[in-house]
């Protein structure tokens, strides 16, 4: 290596290597392609290797360049934690917060939490990440995590907020067309909505009903926010949040015996916690997502 790189750099590494091309890294970033491809060239020249191949699909990352994305992708967050950090350093609740939540709750629920609260710290502003992915706070791609499996790393506070219940459920026009299943066995008669590749629902839902045969599932989907819209649509049965379905008159709860629930739990990095910002943000998700759980 010539000289140390610079960070912007190594940004426009990312963002070529994410979009798979110089126009797309430059819509990304913002800026003109020819800034790009300098960029790239820079960087090129002060690692001593080619990091990208051009071919007619765009340009192919090599191998090197693969093994490097997961360290400039910690740069990256160390970099925005930086100034989310940076940007809230007063006694005031202002700066950025960065919440992660799944696909759920993050859009279902959350939004009408986080609202009040930036109606109430005009000077916040929430990024949310809505992913399934367990987002890791000790390397601080996130403030503020909404999960539901209790964190076990030791540097995280943690509070428990309860369980969310869950349910089958299915739009009452499905129900009257090919009529109510009494039993689990009966749900194999049903158009059911389940799972696509995602092993850890599928066991966890195997837990509370026994063994399921993928083939059952005449919709499968590991996006939450598509299984959701599928039963509020009447596509047939499937398993969503009690206090959900209770938002559509139009959703029918079955098997009222089947009752599991979702462990819900709050973390942030104990170096936090008596960062104003961050603290109101956690404190109002605790409030929320209580309410939301007894109501």
């Amino acid at each position: 290596m010539s000289a140390d790189p610079d960070w912007s750099l190594y940004r426009t590494f990312l963002a070529v290597l994410d979009e798979g091309s110089l126009s797309g890294g430059a819509r990304a970033l913002g800026l003109a392609q020819p800034t790009i491809g300098r960029h790239i060239e820079a960087l090129e020249q002060a690692l001593g290797f080619a990091l990208f191949t051009r071919s007619q699909h765009g340009l192919l990352p090599t191998e090197t360049a693969r093994q490097l994305k997961p360290y400039v992708e910690a740069l990256a967050s160390t970099a925005a934690a930086l100034l989310r950090v940076a940007s809230g350093q007063s006694g005031e609740a202002r700066g950025v917060v960065r919440v992660t939540a799944s696909e759920v709750i993050g859009a279902e629920v959350l939004p009408a939490i986080l609202g009040p609260v930036r109606e109430a710290h005009p000077g916040l502003a929430i990024e949310l990440v809505l992913s399934n992915r367990i987002e890791n706070l000790l390397h601080r791609e996130a403030d503020i995590a909404v999960r539901m499996v209790r964190p076990d790393q030791d540097a995280l506070v943690a509070r428990r907020v309860g369980p969310i219940p869950l349910g089958f459920f299915a739009r009452q026009d499905y129900l009257q067309r090919h009529g109510v299943p009494e039993t689990v066995a009966d749900l194999g008669e049903h158009a059911l909505i389940g799972f696509d590749r995602d092993a850890a629902s599928m066991r966890a839902l195997e837990a509370q009903i026994g063994k399921v045969d993928r083939d059952l599932f005449a919709l499968r989907t590991d996006n939450q926010l598509a299984h959701l819209a599928a039963i509020r649509a009447g596509f047939g049965v499937g398993v969503c949040q009690v206090g959900l379905a209770r938002r559509d008159p139009s959703l029918v709860r079955l098997l009222p015996e089947f009752e599991p629930s979702l462990d819900t739990w709050l973390a942030m990095h104990e170096d936090l916690k008596e960062t104003r910002r961050c603290r109101v943000v956690f404190d109002a998700l605790v409030e929320g997502l209580t309410r939301y759980i007894r109501e």
